[in-house]
């Protein structure tokens, strides 16, 4: 038996909550990277920093119930604040107070941090079209959550744009700026970059869709493996389903082996959460 590791998976009570962690334990899963959903989509409005506690203590408790169960997969939690919260704050109070709140919701969630409730931060920059001006007040965004991390001596998880090599280079240089070590940045929902990635020092998380994984296990082993399950009942499925991450493997551990796997599902996250994956 080895680790089999989903670096970025959302669960919702409202969905399959614990259902999807028990599909991931049955088709052969072991730890979730369980990552807080847009406030939007647990109906919480924000008018306050502190309503991302609301927020925050959903994705808390579900994964405090996965650790408590006998469903036998170990939950680790990312707290942030999804980067295209911008839009929908900025139409409602405008472009100075939505930063103000991205980034008091971000010093909320390394609140929860620094007491052990999570292991990492999430934020970005949006991964469609912005204006000039939300595309800056999103950089200075995330280089706080960046800042943050690095003072907490944590990771961060980034959502942004499609990436290439020119974005990861970016990526890179915003986390130096911020003191923040680029081998403590995840680009979560990655492509299969991996020599891109290591030569930049960012870690991939990249998305487990068709013929990803083999692609980047051909040029290296420094990634992790991620759905995006977003646990929605109104889009089941999406982005990818609990079970794809351990399906994943399974499939091609007779054409890669194990070894590769211990790296992608044990080493890698060890190195960049700072946790332990323990069977």
């Amino acid at each position: 038996m080895i680790p089999i590791t989903d670096n970025h998976i959302h669960l919702d009570r409202r969905g399959k909550g614990l259902l999807a962690a028990k599909e991931f334990a049955n088709a052969g899963g072991t730890h979730l990277i369980l990552v807080s959903k847009p406030s939007w989509t647990l109906g919480v409005t924000m008018t306050s920093p502190e309503d991302y506690k609301l927020v925050f203590d959903e994705t808390i408790g579900i994964a405090r119930e996965i650790n408590r169960s006998d469903i036998g997969v170990t939950a680790f939690v990312v707290l942030g604040v999804h980067p295209a919260e911008i839009t929908r704050l900025v139409d409602r109070v405008g472009l100075a107070r939505a930063e103000e709140l991205m980034i008091g919701g971000l010093d909320v969630a390394g609140q929860f941090v620094c007491e052990g409730d999570a292991i990492a931060i999430k934020t970005g920059r949006p991964h469609y079209e912005v204006g000039g001006d939300v595309w800056d007040a999103s950089n200075r965004v995330m280089a706080h959550g960046m800042a943050l991390a690095r003072d907490l001596d944590c990771a961060v998880q980034l959502h942004t744009e499609a990436e290439d090599a020119l974005v990861i280079a970016d990526l890179a240089a915003i986390a130096r700026e911020s003191g923040l070590s680029p081998g403590r940045v995840v680009k979560h929902h990655a492509q299969p970059l991996v020599r891109d990635f290591e030569e930049i020092g960012i870690f991939p998380g990249v998305h487990a869709g068709k013929g990803a994984i083999e692609t980047a296990l051909l040029t290296g082993d420094r990634f992790m493996m991620e759905t995006d399950y977003i646990d929605d009942p109104e889009r089941p499925g999406a982005v990818l389903g609990p079970k794809t991450v351990p399906r994943r493997t399974r499939q091609l551990v007779d054409r890669f082996g194990e070894e590769v796997f211990w790296k992608v599902h044990k080493e890698n996250p060890e190195q960049v959460y700072g946790i332990e994956i323990v069977l």
